[in-house]
């Protein structure tokens, strides 16, 4: 009894699926992953804390989580602006709108660095409106949360959109038909739908910032202690053949984007679980 059912499974081919999955994995993920570490792991516990705690890669460290959850921040309230109106609204070159949406994935990232740049600088179509009060876009602080919000706007406005769009609208009605003001109704009726959504958008467009070169290199200036990533560090300690040092780097941005996940996850489960509890 018990065989026939293994063998009549809803899934066919599950054992060899599953195989194949932890294989591919493995290769992809896994593998380069533990490699990484276990360089890491090579230097030693006091050259590994010398090597993350010396100035520039606490500066570069800093610079770059803080322009990224600045970057993620700012595409959370956007990217759920441009969600809504894209599942809401029917308007003129919609599906071009649409499109234009995933133009960060497309592009190179060299590609948008060096056109972010031209735009944004002193004498670029955007940038010469902020020169005459002395504000800088390029080669400062400002363009790497340019260029971090550009590449990260995608994750955050495809995460909404199902949510959105899976959300009933009778139920705004029914609200609206029980005295809801606006606000109400989307404090009670639509925030607790669409946060898990908004919450994973948010922690993926945070950990495409963490690792963000391309577009980053071109706009920030590259100035030590000013304006150099993490990302751009690791690969300055490659070019002087410090291998140890750039998995050091490397292995503190893959740990901190673990626990950013990790503990997005607990808050979609903590959150769903509520929803449930109020339903």
């Amino acid at each position: 009894m018990v065989w026939r059912l293994k063998k009549h499974s809803v899934l066919p081919g599950f054992g060899l699926t599953l195989g194949f999955t932890v294989f591919y994995l493995s290769l992809i993920v896994l593998l380069p992953l533990t490699a990484l570490c276990l360089k890491s792991t090579s230097m030693g516990w006091p050259q590994f804390w010398e090597t993350v705690s010396h100035p520039r890669v606490l500066a570069s460290c800093r610079l770059t989580f803080e322009t990224a959850a600045t970057a993620a921040l700012i595409n959370a309230v956007g990217g759920f602006i441009v969600a809504w109106c894209l599942v809401r609204y029917d308007f003129p070159l919609k599906r071009v709108f649409d499109a234009m949406v995933d133009l960060p994935f497309a592009l190179p990232t060299a590609v948008s660095g060096i056109a972010l740049t031209t735009i944004y600088a002193s004498s670029g179509w955007i940038g010469q409106w902020f020169a005459p009060w002395d504000i800088k876009l390029v080669y400062s602080r400002w363009g790497i949360i340019i260029a971090m919000t550009f590449i990260g706007l995608p994750f955050v406005v495809r995460t909404l959109q199902p949510a959105l769009e899976d959300l009933e609208k009778e139920n705004e009605e029914a609200a609206a038909c029980l005295g809801a003001s606006r606000w109400q109704t989307f404090r009670f009726v639509i925030w607790p739908t669409i946060i898990p959504a908004l919450l994973t958008g948010f922690a993926m467009a945070f950990a495409r910032g963490l690792g963000e070169y391309g577009s980053i290199v071109f706009i920030s200036g590259n100035m030590p202690m000013k304006t150099e990533i993490a990302s751009l560090l690791i690969i300055t300690k490659l070019e002087q053949h410090d291998l140890a040092g750039a998995t050091a780097i490397a292995v503190i941005l893959l740990v901190s984007s673990f626990v950013l996940l990790l503990c997005i996850n607990l808050l979609q489960w903590w959150s769903s679980e509520r929803v449930r509890g109020v339903a």
